[in-house]
């Protein structure tokens, strides 16, 4: 049998890759969709079909949909190539008619394993199609024929009696290769009969199976278990029919019994292939969705849990170390998670980078977090020495649930092991996904939602805004600046702190639109200070990393500073420490090109993230902002001891001018004066105010 395989992907690197694993067979490509129909429509004999889902023209889905349309393409064997993070296609596509998937990158040894099984599965349905067609042919020809046949079957024929041995009046030379019994061994039950050997489990069966139907005088075909003289266990395909005298009563049966082991095998093994994942050994979540699905029918009464390991954290070790070292990790983590598994206690890999397991009729609450603690104490051991950690999420699924929603119930559990993270870093945790926990998050994805408003290229309303919070020069008394500070108010949501829509924001990307409308907003009202006579006024503005990352983000703002007519000289731009940690020799070169410019860069919150003197020597910035809560210690810590002032003189010995933040007490101002602090801001100059009332501040303020 001759095995042609059509490669379609529009990624030509890819198809010559695949080509060149695969060159064992007869091997023809194609660009995208439209040329892979056409292939299909040119090319007689095509067996295999391994599809790219994302292409243009033409996409896989749009191919597998008209694939499964046309019944030519039945028998055509089709294996999707999708990326790591593409779970859903993976789903659609099978759904669509897709017998198996490969993720990209490639990896090449599991392609060639893959192709080779779905190769081999081809040619043995080919070989079994071509014996039935052949057996079929030979019960047409003459006894001569069938006596050929017979000799060459890969199995047995036989006619036997209809009783519960079923006592063979004939048994074809081909007995003793499948059973290990010579065929007159079984005439007539001489030494045993067919029933003995039969697997007891399903002697019966095959009984109720044959009594069906013959009442219906239907062609019988059934699988099952025999055991050989050896006592290995066989898998047979039995083929048969009734024969009746002209009364309707059977009279024998006949047919013939084929040995399918081989077979079997290699469906046994694409079983556990689609049931298990390939590198840790552990269920997947093909597997998962099925034992819910089946537990959530017929287990309604019975307390049901999911408890999720998120070990996101491990691409840092990726990074360092290489994928090869972390994923070795994942299967060290795997063995010792596996030693937790019970009858009624299941572990899954549902996805990259992270465990799942499924418990059934557990006590209690309680009993789910000893678990959990159980967890953490073999993780903890996993990493110590990598200094990682994750989260944990539990989702307790409701009794008398109708259906496995596995997307919803992974998506929960998703959320609360985020959520673990994000508040507990490099430990370990447990959070349970509740109704508190939903409220939040439903309320993350209403801000979400209101920033996409606000991103939209034609947003108008006031939702978001800027407030700015003067900035006083402590060597003359005078205003010398303002920070600009965003703001969200939303008719649903109302006020929404900074500290909960900028991560939002962040982490949606939606911080690249959004800040650069904070950008002009800022610009704005710098120009309405030059209109009132304020021309010296400067204006800072906060930029993340994400921002400052962006390959356009240095050309954009000049653009707008051109555009809008404003003088560099009277914009800052405040960055906190913890954005050089992302790549330290890039930002400051692009902090150092917005200095040659004429602009201003501070530091923000100084002191409490990627504090390095040796780093903070190097940065080309202007000004240190000195964190509130050194500010705050000065309240509650003698004078002496604080480490404020010695703040304040390294930032002058760096070159750096100082700003203190979150000035609030009298005691703090005059701490801040006699180390000769540059600046300061705070409520004991005024809160943030917004634009008509920050130029009235202006024009009332007098000199301090």
């Amino acid at each position: 049998m001759q095995i042609k395989i059509l490669v379609v992907d529009d990624s030509a690197s890819d198809r010559l890759i695949i080509q060149s694993m695969i060159s064992d067979y007869c091997i023809l490509t194609a660009c995208d969709g439209v040329e892979a129909m056409r292939m299909l429509e040119e090319h007689e004999g095509i067996n295999l079909l391994i599809l790219d889902l994302n292409m243009p023209n033409m996409n896989g889905f749009q191919v597998l949909e008209a694939l499964k349309k046309d019944e030519r393409f039945r028998k055509l064997r089709i294996i999707i190539l999708t990326n790591h993070d593409e779970l859903e296609s993976e789903i659609k596509g099978l759904e669509l008619g897709a017998v198996d998937y490969i993720r990209k990158p490639i990896q090449m040894a599991s392609l060639k394993a893959r192709i080779d099984v779905h190769v081999t599965l081809l040619r043995a349905q080919d070989a079994l199609e071509r014996e039935r067609k052949a057996i079929e042919e030979a019960l047409r020809e003459s006894e001569r024929s069938k006596s050929v046949l017979l000799y060459h079957l890969p199995g047995l024929a036989y006619r036997c009696n209809y009783d519960r041995d079923w006592t063979m009046q004939y048994v074809s030379a081909g007995c003793f290769n499948l059973t290990g019994y010579p065929p007159e061994s079984l005439l007539y039950n001489r030494n045993l009969s067919y029933n003995d050997l039969i697997a007891p489990e399903y002697r019966e069966v095959l009984w109720n199976e044959w009594k069906r139907i013959l009442a219906a005088r239907q062609p019988f075909k059934y699988e099952y278990e025999i055991l050989t003289a050896t006592g290995e266990r066989k898998w047979v395909l039995e083929l048969g029919q009734g024969i009746y005298n002209e009364q309707g009563v059977v009279e024998a049966l006949e047919g013939i019994v084929l040995d399918i082991s081989d077979r079997k095998a290699m469906e046994d093994t694409l079983k556990y292939n689609n049931e298990h994942d390939s590198w840790t050994g552990l269920y997947n979540r093909n597997y998962l969705v099925s034992l819910l699905e089946k537990d959530i029918k017929l287990k309604k009464e019975s307390k049901k849990a999911l408890i999720v390991i998120n070990l996101s954290m491990i691409q840092l070790l990726t990074l360092n170390y290489g994928f090869q070292y972390s994923q070795n990790l994942i299967k060290k983590a795997a063995e010792a998670l596996s030693r937790h598994c019970a009858d009624q206690r299941f572990l899954f890999r549902p996805r990259e980078n992270s465990f799942l397991f499924y418990l059934a009729d557990y006590k209690d609450k309680n009993e789910l977090v000893d678990f959990s603690n159980v967890i953490v104490e073999t993780l903890e051991s996993v990493f110590v020495t990598d200094r990682i950690g994750g989260g944990i999420g539990i989702l307790e699924i409701e009794p008398n649930q109708s259906e496995a929603d596995i997307d919803l119930f992974l998506r929960k559990l998703l959320i609360a092991s985020e959520r673990s993270v994000s508040l507990f870093g490099k430990d370990f945790e447990t959070c349970f996904y509740d109704e508190e926990l939903e409220a939040l998050v439903n309320r993350e994805r209403d801000i979400v939602e209101a920033l996409n408003v606000i991103a939209a290229d034609d947003y108008t309303n006031d939702e978001l805004f800027l407030q700015y919070q003067p900035i006083m020069d402590l060597r003359t008394g005078l205003i010398c600046g303002f920070e600009a500070l965003a703001r969200l108010r939303t008719a649903k949501l109302e006020p929404v702190s900074p500290a909960e829509f900028i991560p939002l924001a962040e982490k949606t990307k939606l911080i690249l639109p959004i800040g650069e409308k904070v950008i002009i907003k800022a610009f704005c009202f710098l120009n309405k200070l030059n209109e009132h006579g304020y021309n010296e006024i400067s204006v800072s503005i906060n930029i993340s990393a994400i921002q400052l990352l962006n390959p356009d983000f240095t050309s954009r703002l000049f653009e707008l500073i051109g555009e809008m007519k404003v003088n560099p000289k009277n914009v800052g731009i405040e960055i906190t420490e913890s954005v050089f940690a992302s790549d330290f020799e890039y930002i400051n070169d692009i902090i150092g090109k917005l200095r040659e410019a004429g602009l201003h860069i501070a530091i923000d919150d100084f002191g409490t993230g990627y504090s390095s003197l040796a780093r903070e020597k190097e940065l080309k910035v202007d000004c240190m902002k000195i964190d509130k809560h050194f500010i705050d210690r000065l309240l509650c810590t003698d004078p002496k001891k604080t480490i404020t002032s010695d703040i304040i003189s390294i930032s002058h010995k760096l070159g750096h001018s100082t700003i203190a933040e979150g000035v609030e007490h009298e005691i703090q101002l005059q701490y801040l004066k006699e180390h000769d602090c540059d600046r300061i801001q705070g409520y004991l100059l005024s809160k943030p105010l917004d634009e008509e009332v920050a130029i009235k501040f202006l024009k009332d303020t007098i000199k301090i």
